[in-house]
């Protein structure tokens, strides 16, 4: 896949604190580290977009779930989100 540049602009104290992650968190550089800082912002917003989409058919299954059943299936979906989308 082709990338392009962009450029971004940073107050100097934000920028050492992200060379300190870049460093301690084994990232090759910062262009990596934001480049996956990006990716997961993308997947957080898509996920909870999700769940508000989801969020209307609450109450609406003929048969009511335990809690435990709902995270079970929360985490299911979240797996399978992380599949198709990572």
């Amino acid at each position: 896949m082709a990338t392009e540049m962009i450029t971004l602009k940073l107050e100097g104290r934000f920028l050492k604190e992200i060379d300190q992650v870049v460093k301690t968190e084994n990232y090759q550089n910062r262009t990596e580290f934001i480049r996956n800082s990006l990716r997961e912002k993308i997947d957080e917003v898509k996920l909870s977009k999700a769940m508000l989409d989801l969020a209307h058919l609450r109450g609406k299954a003929p048969r009511k779930t335990t809690d435990e059943e709902r995270e079970r299936i929360r985490e299911k979906v979240v797996e399978e989100f992380d599949k198709k989308f990572k």
